[in-house]
């Protein structure tokens, strides 16, 4: 077990990993995306209270949920930065940062959308939206100070206790809606409960969200694939590949 953990800190072992699961993760992420999108914007039904404004879902829905899951591999991987010093969790923190950033923005704006037909408002104080754009926030700020220390070791550090320090927000935006009185919505899916919502709505919201799930693991390997070669420009092995590859 310890071996394979520390295979995975191998940023050669994981570059090799990562381009053989890349195709699988990108063509089975877009097919189910697509047939989650397509099912539930042209064939699910209306719901019997927002009529068609609630077909938003398939996009904001799968968007919040990553947005969150990210931030929260954020966190695990700033605490093995910290623990065990591995290289290449600084570099999923870096690469997935400004993916969770645009998750984030793409979550607030179909809300919006949504909360405007819904509500009356594009915006509101509410609990669960300001949780949310705390989470935008924490995400500009990750990138910002990692841009801004020059030392790659000392930026890892800084980088992984902001990680550490705003995940406290997580558990704020998934409780908002129990804490206190909002407009927003209870959450669409629970482990521990039945779907409120008949199969033919919640089926492909469960296809969108495993797509989107699946694409931001494509993106997360390509992403890291890229900072990996940055940082490691200078190895024997990068060198072999980028020469195998100009050949």
């Amino acid at each position: 077990m310890w071996q394979i953990f520390h295979k995975l800190g191998s940023p050669k072992w994981f570059f090799g990993i990562a381009s053989k699961l890349m195709p699988w993760l990108l063509w089975v992420g877009l097919s189910l995306l697509a047939a989650g999108i397509v099912w539930g914007l042209g064939f699910a039904p209306k719901d019997y209270l927002q009529g068609n404004s609630y077909r938003i879902i398939f996009i904001h829905v799968p968007a919040a949920l990553l947005a969150q899951s990210v931030y929260m591999m954020m966190a695990v991987a700033g605490l093995v930065t910290l623990v065990w010093r591995m290289k290449l969790a600084d570099v999923f923190v870096r690469a997935v940062a400004p993916v969770g950033a645009i998750l984030t923005f793409l979550a607030l704006f179909t809300g919006a959308v949504w909360g405007k037909p819904t509500w009356g408002t594009w915006w509101i104080w509410d609990a669960r939206l300001t949780s949310m754009l705390i989470l935008l926030f924490l995400y500009f700020g990750v990138m910002a100070l990692g841009a801004a220390i020059s030392d790659e070791k000392s930026s890892a550090r800084a980088v992984a206790v902001l990680v550490l320090v705003g995940v406290v927000n997580i558990p704020i935006i998934k409780y908002s809606v129990e804490w206190w009185n909002t407009l927003h919505q209870p959450a669409t899916f629970k482990l521990t409960e039945k779907p409120s919502m008949p199969a033919e709505m919640w089926v492909p919201l469960l296809l969108s969200v495993l797509g989107l799930y699946l694409i931001f693991g494509w993106l997360a390997c390509l992403r890291m694939q890229t900072e990996i070669l940055v940082r490691e420009g200078r190895t024997r092995w990068v060198k072999e590949l980028v020469q195998a590859r100009g050949n």
